[in-house]
Formats: structure tokens, C-alpha cells, sequence
């Protein structure tokens, strides 16, 4: 059985290094996965860049809510306001 990977999109090589014991176990637990090594560091390089645009959008609004005050608590009608 063959598997034929097509890219619908632009890809580009990079080169890592790493102690090679290190990557035969990563290449070990990716066969267990059912998976590669370049396919499960693909899906981690994908969770990685999203974890940082999702700290970056968080930072981001904190920095909007900055001038809302939570020293005190609020009463039914303050909170209603409109």
C-alpha cells in the first residue's frame, strides 16, 4: 500500500537537529499513531501557531478591557444599564 500525498498548497523544507535516540523514539511513537514524524510535527507546528495568535488576541483584548474596573461588586441596575 502506497500513500500519495498531494499539496494544494505551497510547502517549505526545514531542516532540525536533534539527538538522533531522541528521534528514533519520536519515530517509534509516530508508527503507533499510525502516522510520521514529519506529518505529527506538521499537526504540532499547526497547534503551536495557533496557541500564539490565540495568546496574542487574548493579550489583545485584555488591553481593551483595561479601563473596566472590577474593584467593587455591581448592583442589578448598574449591570442592566444600557
Amino acid at each position: 500500500m502506497y500513500t500519495i500525498i498531494v499539496y494544494t498548497i505551497t510547502v517549505k523544507n526545514i531542516t532540525l537537529s536533534a539527538d538522533e535516540n531522541l528521534i528514533e523514539q519520536a519515530r517509534k511513537a509516530a508508527a503507533d499513531q499510525n502516522t510520521t514524524l514529519n506529518e505529527a510535527f506538521r499537526e504540532w507546528l499547526e497547534q503551536y501557531s495557533g496557541r500564539a495568535r490565540w495568546l496574542l488576541e487574548y493579550d489583545a483584548m485584555m488591553e481593551g478591557l483595561k479601563h473596566i474596573k472590577g474593584d467593587r461588586k455591581y448592583m442589578r441596575d448598574e449591570l442592566n444599564e444600557r
